[in-house]
C-alpha cells in the first residue's frame, strides 16, 4: 500500500518529509488559509511536512536581486525532534506540559496568531474510549491556546477522529469560534476516520 500510494511517491518527489504534506495543501486549496504575512504556529509539527508547506505558501519574491523570500512567521512544536528547516523556529518539548507551553508563548513575545495547525495525534492504544479522551485532551489544548493567541480572524484546524468525543469536540469548536467546519481532504485514506476540523473567526467573549 505505502509504495503504491501516490502521496507518497508525490512526497519523495517533491521533498516533502510525508504523506501529510498534501493533507494540509488539499485543506488549503478549499479554503485558503495561509498567506504571506501571516503567523503560523504548527503543533505536532515532525516530521516537518506541515511546516514545509506553511514556508511555501509564505514565500514572496524579494526585492531585485534579493530571490524569494518567508513573509510571516512560523513557529513549530513536538514531542519528537525535527530536523531544521529554514525559516522555521522549533521548540522540542511536550505541549501538555505548562513550561513548554511557557516557551511557546514566550517566542510570541506578545504577537498574536493568525493561524493554529494542529496534525498532533497522541499514541494510541487500542482502546477506543481511552483513545477518545486522548484525543480530546490534545485538541482542547490546542483550543486553549488558541483562545489565548489568535487573533480574532484567526483560524484553528485540528486533526481528530470520528467516533465517541467527536460530537462533543465539534461542539466545543462551535463554543469558541463563528464557523466550524469538518474536512476530509484527499489524502486523507478513505478508511480511516481521520477528520479534520476548522474553526474560524473567534467568538466575541472568546478573543485574548
Amino acid at each position: 500500500m505505502h509504495l503504491t500510494d501516490p502521496f507518497v511517491r508525490q512526497a519523495q518527489a517533491k521533498g516533502y518529509r510525508s504523506r501529510a504534506a498534501f493533507k494540509l495543501l488539499g485543506i488549503h486549496e478549499r479554503d485558503r488559509l495561509i498567506r504571506p504575512g501571516m503567523v503560523v504556529v504548527d503543533l505536532g509539527s515532525a516530521p516537518g511536512s506541515w511546516s514545509q508547506v506553511v514556508r511555501e505558501l509564505l514565500t514572496v519574491k524579494g526585492p531585485e536581486g534579493k530571490g524569494r523570500q518567508v513573509k510571516g512567521r512560523i513557529i513549530a512544536l513536538d514531542l519528537l525532534p525535527m530536523e531544521p528547516i529554514a525559516d522555521v523556529d522549533f521548540i522540542e518539548g511536550d505541549f501538555r506540559e505548562d513550561a513548554v507551553a511557557q516557551q511557546l508563548s514566550d517566542r510570541l513575545s506578545g504577537e498574536q496568531v493568525d493561524i493554529v495547525l494542529s496534525d498532533m495525534a497522541p499514541n494510541l492504544s487500542g482502546v477506543e474510549s481511552a483513545d477518545a479522551a486522548r484525543v480530546m485532551h490534545v485538541c482542547e489544548l490546542a483550543l486553549e491556546f488558541s483562545a489565548q493567541h489568535l487573533k480574532p480572524e484567526g483560524a484553528l484546524l485540528v486533526k481528530t477522529f470520528q467516533g465517541s468525543g467527536y460530537s462533543q469536540l465539534v461542539e466545543r469548536f462551535k463554543q469558541q469560534f463563528s464557523s466550524v467546519a469538518a474536512r476530509k481532504p484527499p489524502a486523507s485514506r478513505a478508511q480511516s476516520s481521520e477528520t479534520f476540523l476548522l474553526g474560524r473567526r473567534l467568538k466575541a467573549g472568546k478573543r485574548p
